[in-house]
């Protein structure tokens, strides 16, 4: 989800009139993470699992490695195969047994969206759940709709604070007031230098404050929570911190940073190549350790990276199936991934391996898990971004009082949801 929110998604219409395509599955393709096709028949030979994505082929090539290295004695062979929007070619082929992919990997914001259109197995259905007992809570429950586990999770980001070495003076605060109190005396917004720059109108990069202060976005049931008081409350005390800080889009931000006119913004692991590659001696801090006058740390939305199965693939594969997910859940994927790729894993007892806990960024997520919240998985959160954007634009850019400003974005967002249906 790097440089924002994954894109809105929506259900597909013509699911039915797939649904009743041939059952002959044709054999994957070569990938450049996996050997060429193999028979099918997990009870016969050699047995090739094919993988959809839409990421970084780094990333994928190192699970890959690591999977098929533990599971050459049984013959299995993951093979990756990249599709570009992904998302939308699964609501394509998803349900036909012919041409879908036996499982796919993705972020977990789109969880809701697939299970509602029907192609996904439960993960209990295929393995024993015992697999994910080493994993952190909170990415195992991103996988998660309605109680039942449909997504493996393999790694995930968080919000982080970055900070500019030789622009920032003395220690990171340790709370939201003393970084305000910063903030008010090492920001000159006419001059275009600021403490702390951040994407005051993104949900998401607010969502340190909503979460934090026991707001939120949307909740599991799909009702819209922005005219909740502690959302209120969290929007109302983001003001002040808005109006020491640039103008909240993506490139002034990371502008600002990158140039030195800020020492410090609230961004994630996807700006790192950028920043180094402007030269910066940087810092980072995890937000769960700055708090809110209620105690609670700054709670932002998380990120989680995983695999889930296709119903189709289960007739003919769900033994090789079984045993790719038994391997992809284990830390040595984890260990591979965070030393290859810098991602922070999701199995706890992959921070274990000395180098992946001698990283600074991953050890930092790592401990952000604490507070973090998955971002919401379900499909009406797609509805959610542009009101809750809106009010975050009416009250930090244009001085609007919060509670008005949550009424109207809360009743866009019922119309939005209620014109899903």
């Amino acid at each position: 989800m790097k440089k924002g929110i994954a894109l809105l998604l929506s259900l597909a219409l013509c699911l039915g009139a797939l649904a009743g395509c041939a059952p002959a599955r044709s054999q994957p393709s070569a990938g450049p993470a996996g050997s060429p096709s193999q028979p099918a028949d997990d009870s016969k030979g050699p047995v090739a699992v094919t993988i959809w994505h839409d990421g970084d082929e780094g990333i994928m090539q190192t699970i890959a490695d690591q999977v098929n290295a533990q599971l050459a004695d049984d013959q299995i062979t993951v093979v990756f195969e990249k599709k570009t929007d992904m998302p939308n070619q699964l609501k394509l082929y998803g349900s036909d047994a012919a041409n879908a992919p036996d499982m796919y990997f993705y972020a977990h914001d789109v969880l809701g969206t697939f299970t509602a259109m029907d192609i996904l197995a439960p993960l209990s259905d295929v393995v024993d759940l015992s697999i994910l007992s080493d994993h952190l809570s909170m990415t195992v429950e991103a996988g998660q709709i309605g109680g039942v586990q449909y997504l493996l999770p393999v790694y995930f980001e968080t919000l982080v604070f970055l900070y500019n070495k030789a622009l920032w003076e003395g220690d990171i605060p340790g709370t939201t007031e003393e970084l305000y109190d910063y903030m008010a005396a090492h920001t000159d917004t006419a001059a275009g230098t600021y403490a702390v720059v951040n994407q005051h109108t993104n949900a998401y990069n607010v969502s340190p404050f909503i979460n934090g202060f026991g707001g939120y976005v949307i909740d599991e049931s799909g009702k819209p929570g922005l005219n909740d008081p502690k959302t209120i409350e969290a929007a109302a005390y983001n003001q002040k911190f808005g109006a020491l800080q640039a103008d909240g889009d993506y490139n002034t931000v990371t502008t600002l940073f990158n140039e030195g006119k800020a020492a410090a913004i609230i961004g994630g692991p996807w700006l790192v190549s950028g920043i180094e590659a402007a030269g910066i001696d940087y810092g980072i801090a995890s937000l769960s350790d700055i708090k809110l006058p209620n105690g609670n740390g700054l709670a932002p939305f998380s990120g989680i990276q995983g695999a889930g199965v296709l119903k189709v693939a289960l007739a003919e594969k769900k033994d090789a199936i079984a045993k790719v997910l038994t391997a992809m859940a284990s830390p040595e994927v984890g260990v591979d991934l965070a030393n290859k790729s810098g991602c922070a894993p999701a199995n706890n007892k992959s921070y274990d391996d000395p180098q992946v806990a001698g990283n600074e960024m991953i050890a930092v997520i790592q401990k952000t898990a604490s507070t973090a919240r998955p971002m919401p998985n379900i499909p009406e959160m797609n509805a959610m971004w542009s009101p809750a954007e809106a009010m975050l634009t009416a009250i930090n850019k244009n001085g609007a009082d919060p509670a008005q400003a949550a009424a109207d974005a809360q009743a866009a967002a019922e119309q939005a949801i209620a014109d899903m249906q």
